[in-house]
C-alpha cells in the first residue's frame, strides 16, 4: 500500500481522471512554484475504477479554479489547514477564461498581435462550449489536453 503523508495547508485535487494528473500540474503552473507536490496517477477509485490526485502544499489562492473547471466540474478541491479539510471548493465554468487556452484560428487578431490576451467567453453552458472574444472560434477541449 502506498502511503503519502498529509499536509499541512494548501489543497488536495481529488477524482481527477486517470492519466490527466500532469496536465493539470502544467496548465496549474504548479512547475513554476516552489511548494511540494505530490501526483498519484492511478489510484484505485470506487467511482471511476481509476484516478489521479495531486496533492499541493501552498496557499490556496495560488489555485486558479477557472482552469480546473474548465477541465472537469467534477475534480474535488479540498482546501486544508493545520492538517485537516476546512472546505471544499465547488467548481464551476468561468464565463470568460483569460490567457488558459489559444485561438488556433489564423485569421484572429490574436496570430497577428501577440500581446492581445487570448480571452474565451462561455457561449453555452450546458455543452460547456467557449468562443474566442475576437473572432468566435470554438474551442475544443481536445486543444488543451493536447497543449503539452
Amino acid at each position: 500500500m502506498l502511503n503519502v503523508g498529509k499536509i499541512e495547508e494548501g489543497f488536495v485535487l481529488d477524482h481527477i481522471d486517470a492519466g490527466q494528473s500532469l496536465t493539470i500540474y502544467h496548465l496549474l503552473q504548479l512547475d513554476k512554484l516552489d511548494c511540494t507536490v505530490a501526483i498519484i496517477k492511478n489510484a484505485r477509485s470506487n467511482k471511476k475504477g481509476k484516478k489521479d490526485i495531486l496533492k499541493v502544499e501552498c496557499d490556496i489562492n495560488t489555485l486558479n479554479l477557472d482552469v480546473l473547471a474548465l477541465i472537469d466540474r467534477n475534480i474535488t478541491v479540498n482546501v486544508i489547514k493545520d492538517g485537516e479539510i476546512v472546505a471544499k471548493k465547488e467548481l464551476t465554468l468561468p464565463k470568460e477564461i483569460k490567457n488558459v487556452i489559444t485561438c488556433h484560428n489564423p485569421r484572429c487578431i490574436t496570430s497577428i498581435e501577440q500581446e492581445l490576451p487570448h480571452i474565451f467567453v462561455l457561449s453555452d453552458e450546458q455543452k460547456e462550449i467557449y468562443r474566442c472574444k475576437y473572432c468566435e472560434e470554438k474551442y475544443s477541449k481536445r486543444r488543451l489536453f493536447s497543449k503539452q
